[in-house]
């Protein structure tokens, strides 16, 4: 069977049934991504009713108004907490963080080990030492202070103890 049409686009010699053929595939095809697109249309159109269930534009207008709001206070909030949390941390650097403390009979003669001597340092090993020493006359506290966990005037056994505990290395 010979076409005029065929012949005047060059194919003519091909047989009519392998195009016949040919064009039922395509509409097979066709029909297959049809079909695949209708479908996710289908799960998307209810997506969408799902979301603008009981909304107009005025409505969900002000939904994402209020949620653009919320995002701000977030965003200010947490700025407003990154700058407190770095106060704190510098205000922690000269607070007291490392404590050593030692107990002692000062006489050995009263018992009980009623003197004592406290390091009181902070991250900066700076700080000082209050001694307490007590005896049967009364109680007697000094201090000495420490920087870069050294002291200018020396230190008695109890005292080095107490300040070598605060830093740690005992």
């Amino acid at each position: 069977m010979s076409s005029e049409f065929l012949n005047s686009i060059g194919l003519g010699g091909v047989d009519i049934g392998y195009i016949l053929l040919g064009v039922t595939v395509l509409c097979i095809i066709l029909l297959i991504v049809t079909i695949v697109q209708i479908t996710k249309t289908s799960k998307l159109k209810k997506k969408y009713d799902k979301f603008m269930q009981g909304k107009d534009a005025k409505s969900l207008e002000t939904d994402i108004m209020r949620l653009y709001e919320d995002n701000e206070y977030l965003k200010s909030t947490t700025d407003k907490n990154r700058h407190d949390i770095k106060k704190l941390y510098k205000n922690m650097e000269s607070a007291f963080q490392k404590v050593g403390i030692v107990k002692y009979d000062a006489f050995q003669q009263m018992g009980g080990k009623l003197s004592f001597s406290l390091a009181l340092l902070d991250q900066n090993n700076d700080g000082f030492i209050l001694n307490s020493v007590h005896s049967s006359e009364g109680c007697y506290s000094y201090t000495k202070e420490i920087k870069n966990g050294e002291c200018s005037i020396s230190l008695g056994s109890e005292e080095e103890v107490a300040l070598n505990k605060a830093m740690g290395i005992e």
